[in-house]
Parts: structure tokens; sequence; C-alpha cells
């Protein structure tokens, strides 16, 4: 089932976001995912319009939206590769007929996804907080 966030699913919320980052940008220091634990729980998600995909008793994903921008698309390493992304991207995609989000390049694994997803790359350029090269890119109905 996919609903909106509720206050009380911040907690399980950045602790999927830290997890499924740690795994999936493993050529980044996990101390830099761990500096960013606070600003994502007080700041970055509940600035966004998030939604969370609840399996069973507990939260197996989420995506996040702001101003036209994906700032967060997570899956629980234990979930992934189950459709669970596919369904939060299609939920998101029938409110709003524009997204844009980066990905870092050396995640071939997303950048893949989002292209099966229809998204087309615009830019590339490197990540003021990282080094790492991202890539930019769009989605349009």
């Amino acid at each position: 089932m996919i609903r909106k966030l509720c206050a009380e699913d911040i907690n399980e919320v950045v602790s999927i976001w830290y997890s499924a980052s740690v795994k999936a940008h493993d050529f980044i220091a996990e101390e830099f995912w761990h500096s960013q634990k606070e600003p994502m729980r007080d700041v970055y998600i509940p600035n966004s319009e998030t939604w969370v995909y609840h399996l069973e008793d507990r939260i197996s994903g989420f995506i996040s939206y702001y101003q036209g921008f994906i700032p967060a698309l997570f899956v629980s390493p234990s979930d992934q590769s189950k459709g669970i992304g596919t369904e939060l991207l299609t939920t998101l995609k029938q409110y709003y007929n524009q997204l844009s989000l980066t990905v870092y390049a050396e995640n071939t694994q997303a950048h893949s996804f989002y292209i099966r997803q229809g998204f087309i790359e615009l830019e590339r350029k490197l990540c003021e907080h990282t080094g790492h090269e991202e890539i930019l890119m769009s989605w349009a109905l």
C-alpha cells in the first residue's frame, strides 16, 4: 500500500534512506551518509511531499517530491528488486507531468532503473558535497 508520510514514519524512513544510501553508494564514505541523517530527518523529508510504501507491518520504501524534483527514492535493501521503486515512481507520475532528479554516475543500477522508467539524461556535473559525478535526468508525460 502506498500512502502519504505520517510524522511517526520519519525515523523508519531515515533508516531506509541511510541503509540504502550506504549500500548503493559504496564509493562514498559511510561517514558522509551518517553526517546527513539529521538534515534528512529534520529538514529534507519534512519539507518535501513524501509517500511511503507500506509492506505488511513496516515501511519498505519511500519517494519524495520537491518543486518538480525527486530528491529521494529509496527502498530498503532487503526489499529491492521487487517493483517497489517502480510503484512509488508510478504514483508520483500520476500527480505530476514533469519530474527531474540526480543520480550518481557510479550508481549504475539506479541510473539504469531511471532510464527504464523513461527518464533521459540532461547533463553531468560534479556533486558539490561529495566530488562524485552526478547525472541530471528528466521525465515528462
